[in-house]
């Protein structure tokens, strides 16, 4: 995958300004930050639908915007495939009509798929003949997707796009847009206020807060950090893992996975073995003891040692976060004030800590 990220922008709108600049590989890089912290504005400026007072804007090498060098293509030349909150079909147009309209966005030169391998790709073959009104919202936004696919843009812009869906649609297309970072090969910058989404989709985090960059990197790295009040305070913080499936228990319904912070038992997946998947461990699902637990229901004891405390932890004020190395990775751990205090935790402290659930993705 090609498609390296570069964006910088400065810029005031009425009493907002938004001053922030990042660099980001090919895959995804979410855009995360609570209202009001200049995502919107940040988009703007990279769709070509809002000209900074300064800023670059680069995709894989294309200069897109240059306000130095007096380089600003319309938005129309920019090549970005929009995806928005509300899928925005022709409600006139079937499916596949509204489909092969990406088409003539499209350069006639550049290669990418086709309509069959973006219906395939989404799930979506089975709806091309019918309407957009008699789709769920979770087909509604595949077919969006895939009309922007078919566009074939250097970058793919998704802007909160299950931002207007229900828990359960939300887990319907969550897999299609897994599979469209794996397999699509087009960059893709992904705006969200969930933690949960980020954790799950993003190879690159970008947080946003008051218009200002508070953090940039990895999304395992970034996710980890206690000093980005917007994540440290969100009930969804937690860390992530790369995993591999390593076994399977048949009898007693279980997979194995190997992470760098050790092995994990997790409910049978239907994956094969050397399966590689994405592991978000809730930071709030996370037990910490002082000493190897005995006589416990807890599967995954893994032990390690306390790198930092801090953070805001719940809004109430009661808790507190807790950062711990375990093997090669590090694990974030929510407790309370008091059970710190009781367990004496302090950097450097070698502590077990047993993981209670974990959420899968690919």
């Amino acid at each position: 995958m090609t498609g390296t990220l570069l964006v910088e922008a400065e810029h005031r709108q009425g009493t907002f300004e938004l001053s922030a600049s990042f660099e980001a590989p090919a895959g995804v890089t979410a855009l995360f930050g609570r209202s009001g912290s200049g995502k919107t504005t940040l988009v703007d400026i990279v769709a070509g639908l809002a000209r900074p007072r300064r800023g670059r804007v680069e995709v894989g090498g294309a200069t897109l915007l240059d306000t130095g060098r007096g380089v600003d293509l319309p938005r129309h030349r920019r090549r970005i495939g929009y995806v928005f909150q509300d899928a925005r079909l022709f409600p006139h147009l079937s499916v596949r009509q509204n489909l092969l309209f990406g088409r003539w966005f499209a350069p006639r030169r550049e290669d990418g798929p086709g309509l069959p391998a973006v219906a395939d790709l989404l799930g979506i073959g089975h709806l091309l003949a019918r309407r957009p009104a008699g789709l769920s919202g979770g087909e509604r936004q595949r077919v969006a997707i895939g009309r922007a696919l078919l566009a074939k843009p250097r970058l793919l812009l998704m802007d909160e796009p299950l931002a207007a869906l229900d828990d359960e649609r939300k887990a319907e297309i969550l897999p299609f847009i897994e599979r469209l970072r794996d397999e699509a090969r087009v960059p893709i910058l992904y705006v969200s206020h969930s933690v949960a989404e980020v954790a799950r989709l993003a190879d690159t985090l970008v947080v946003l807060e008051a218009g200002r960059l508070a953090a940039s990197g990895p999304l395992d790295e970034v996710l980890g950090r206690l000093d980005v009040p917007a994540l440290a305070g969100a009930r969804e913080a937690g860390s992530v893992l790369r995993a591999t499936v390593r076994s399977h228990e048949a009898d007693f319904a279980l997979t194995v996975l190997a992470t760098a912070a050790g092995e994990l038992r997790v409910p049978r997946i239907d994956r094969p073995v050397g399966t590689r998947l994405r592991v978000q461990v809730p930071a709030r699902d996370v037990v910490l003891a002082s000493r190897m637990p005995i006589g416990v229901s807890a599967l995954n004891v893994l032990p390690g040692t306390v790198i930092e405390l801090g953070g805001t932890g719940p809004t109430d004020g009661t808790g507190i976060d807790v950062r711990i190395r375990c093997g090669n990775a590090t694990i974030l751990a929510r407790v309370t004030r008091l059970s710190a205090r009781l367990l004496g935790l302090a950097p450097g402290m070698p502590v077990h800590a047993m993981v209670k659930s974990v959420a899968l993705g690919r």
